[in-house]
């Protein structure tokens, strides 16, 4: 399935697609600092999966290492299995012509894992995902659980909303910048009239009108103010229009629900209700949405919604 390319731009991405910024993160993800003189180079690999991109961000820093960085609003237990994915892919290109099967080992830089999480739902400062948590016990083969998994790979995530993390913060301004623009917009809505039936309790012109404020805040508080004085129409633009696809989605969420009771008189209710969020999953992905997104509003898990949309 091809999904709708229109829809992968994000502030997160565009904020943090500069090389110099990228080494100003790094250094505060990781407690270090990086010499002004090692090379950043940015590798994220492009795809037509999830909305466009195959990874949020992905870069090498002085060849020795590659970074890959995912920004989420709710947590993926599957970003593990997402992530083995991507630097496979990563490292094929790197790779390249080189044969694999000669004598001479391929040096490869080594990897490191972050997901950056935003989302308003409950999340520690800082939690590891293991793909080795996805692996069935074989016990039940007669084969016994080896002290350690022969492949493993694991994933820092870390909350990133205001008032979490603040080393982090500290230490990278634009990060810091991020945490209270994202804050100070929901806060705006919060405050903004919220008529009902409107879908996600938001209307457009609420959503507009608070990115205007923040904006405005952040410029006269010197947050961001660079940026938003070359992008902040931009700025606008992609928020935007995130936010009325989401709603798009939630009312077609509503569509699905119908749709699933209505199905549910005729042949079994939880059968119909099934049906109307698969019906719901397919409308979604056909839009671009990404699998979690997909399994937020309709609770279908991934494996079927990723079987919906192959």
């Amino acid at each position: 399935m091809r999904t709708n390319i229109k829809f992968k731009a994000s502030l997160f991405t565009f904020l943090f697609s500069d090389t110099e910024v990228l080494r100003e993160l790094y250094s505060a993800l990781e407690g270090v600092s990086l010499p002004d003189d090692v090379p950043i180079t940015i590798n994220t690999l492009e795809d037509v999966l999830f909305m466009g991109k195959l990874n949020d961000i992905s870069f090498e820093v002085g060849g020795k290492l590659v970074v890959l960085i995912e920004h989420q609003s709710t947590i993926n237990p599957n970003m593990a299995l997402r992530l083995l994915m991507y630097i496979t892919r990563l490292y094929e290109r790197l790779v390249g012509d080189r044969n694999i099967y000669a004598t001479k080992r391929i040096a490869l830089p080594r990897p490191e894992f972050f997901v950056l999480y935003n989302g308003e739902a409950p999340c520690p400062d800082e939690q590891v995902l293991r793909l080795s948590d996805s692996f069935l016990d074989p016990s039940e083969l007669g084969v016994a659980n080896k002290d350690g998994p022969a492949l493993e790979l694991e994933v820092k995530v870390l909350n990133i909303n205001e008032g979490r993390n603040e080393s982090i913060a500290r230490r990278c301004k634009t990060f810091a910048g991020y945490q209270t623009f994202v804050a100070k917009v929901r806060q705006y809505l919060k405050q903004g009239s919220t008529p009902s039936g409107a879908p996600n309790g938001v209307r457009k012109d609420s959503l507009e009108n608070a990115l205007k404020k923040t904006i405005l805040y952040c410029r006269d508080h010197g947050i961001l103010k660079e940026f938003l004085e070359h992008h902040a129409t931009e700025v606008i633009g992609m928020l935007t229009t995130e936010w009325n696809w989401e709603d798009a989605l939630a009312v077609r969420f509503e569509e699905g629900m119908e749709i699933g009771m209505e199905r549910g008189m005729e042949r079994g209710m939880e059968r119909g209700m099934e049906q109307g969020m698969r019906d719901v999953a397919l409308n979604a992905l056909a839009e671009g949405a990404t699998p979690e997104f997909v399994q937020k509003i309709t609770g279908l898990d991934i494996e079927t919604i990723e079987k919906l949309g192959s």
